[in-house]
């Protein structure tokens, strides 16, 4: 089971889509489900004992980090623009 665009997912992921996507360790991932999603967790729910993530919240969860991440970033030290 290899997914190469979000898209061909199921509507519900499993811990192992997740892993494998971001080619983490599925420990990683539910470390990830483990954190409030308020902080910067996967949000998730039960089934059983077994953890499942929505495929449009798992979207939702790489946006933000994405955005997150670009917010973040600010240059350092004096930083010098190149004219052409």
């Amino acid at each position: 089971m290899e997914f190469k665009e979000v898209d061909a997912f199921p509507d519900i992921l499993t811990v192992k889509h997740i892993a494998e996507y971001l080619s983490l360790s599925r420990k990683t991932v539910y470390e990830l489900l483990k954190i409030s999603p308020q902080v910067g967790g996967i949000p998730s729910f039960n089934i059983g004992g077994s953890k499942r993530v929505e495929k449009k919240d798992f979207i939702e969860w790489m946006e933000s980090r994405k955005k997150e991440k670009m917010t973040q970033w600010q240059p350092k030290g004096n930083v010098k623009r190149f004219a052409r």
